[in-house]
């Protein structure tokens, strides 16, 4: 099994025809995807050959869903157009919307996180990279080839983070990997995942990386102490970050001693978390707690 995504899934590109959509398109092809059509209302009714395969463009989602039974959609769509096609994917009542599109003014990521939530459309991102589950699916733009199937699961703000670690454990391999994307508002959160993942029968433990900014963290540590009995290993990006400086992310925001690397570091800690000082010891912390009798999954 994975979460969200697996290999039954039936994915749909929303902005398909575009040059971004086009080339991960193709990688999520050639990862497995089964990419059943793109949604262009300009070029509905073509058909786009992607090596060797052809992909049906339709003028809809609804028409996509309707014709393909599609029930993922993958967003490579402006900023500007972004809370309009989110809209029409719930409207079309779509399971699953994965946002790749950073850049999304907030008060549009607002609105359409409501609107979506309201039709039971669970939004992944924006400004993510997605999510894998390796051998079966890959719906957004994390390399496939770098992992494979396992029984670790990942949920991670950070992008480059979420590749560096399913490299770094690539022996073992992931259920699912969920890039939930590290803007101020976000749809599923390191909770929703930890929610997911523990109730995975085929994910023994999990990997959750978080950095600086807001309280998300502290939040998941809460939830971990309360709901989850699988082993949890954390990391913290920011640790080095200069004090008062704006960061890349526009979550990373800091107050005080609020939201500080150090802070989410104690709050893991204090549930039960072993947390890294960087990507390399988590890895090693992940791969000493399987070492252990009472958590190795073999």
């Amino acid at each position: 099994m994975a979460i969200f995504l697996t290999k039954d899934s039936k994915v749909i590109v929303q902005g398909m025809t575009g040059a971004e959509g086009m080339k991960h398109t193709r990688r999520m092809l050639a990862a497995g995807t089964d990419v059943v059509g793109g949604v262009n209302p300009r070029k509905a009714g073509t058909r786009v050959g992607i090596d060797g395969r052809t992909v049906p463009v339709f003028g809809s989602v609804r028409e996509a869903m309707d014709t393909t039974g599609a029930d993922v959609s993958v967003l490579f769509v402006p900023p500007p157009h972004a809370k309009a096609a989110v809209t029409e994917a719930a409207d079309a009542g779509i399971p699953l919307a994965v946002v790749i599109t950073e850049g999304i003014p907030v008060h549009d990521t607002v609105a359409f996180q409501a609107y979506a939530r309201a039709r039971a459309t669970r939004i992944i991102g924006p400004n993510c990279p997605g999510l894998i589950s390796p051998g079966q699916s890959n719906a957004g733009i994390i390399p496939a080839d770098i992992t494979k199937p396992g029984r670790i699961g990942l949920v991670s703000k950070s992008g480059t983070l979420t590749y560096q670690l399913m490299y770094e454990l690539r022996d073992l391999g992931f259920s699912t990997c969920v890039g939930i994307g590290g803007d101020p508002v976000i749809g599923t959160t390191h909770i929703d995942a930890l929610t997911a993942f523990e109730a995975d029968p085929d994910t023994d433990l999990i990997v959750m990386i978080g950095e600086i900014g807001g309280d998300a963290e502290e939040r998941a540590a809460d939830f971990i102490r309360a709901h989850v009995t699988k082993p949890v290993v954390g990391y913290v990006a920011g640790f080095t970050a200069p004090e008062g400086r704006t960061m890349g992310h526009a979550g990373a925001i800091v107050s005080g001693s609020s939201g500080t690397a150090a802070a989410k570091k104690a709050a893991l800690e204090a549930a039960g978390v072993r947390v890294g000082a960087t990507p390399t010891e988590t890895a090693r912390l992940v791969l000493a707690l399987l070492a252990e009798p009472s958590g190795n999954p073999a």
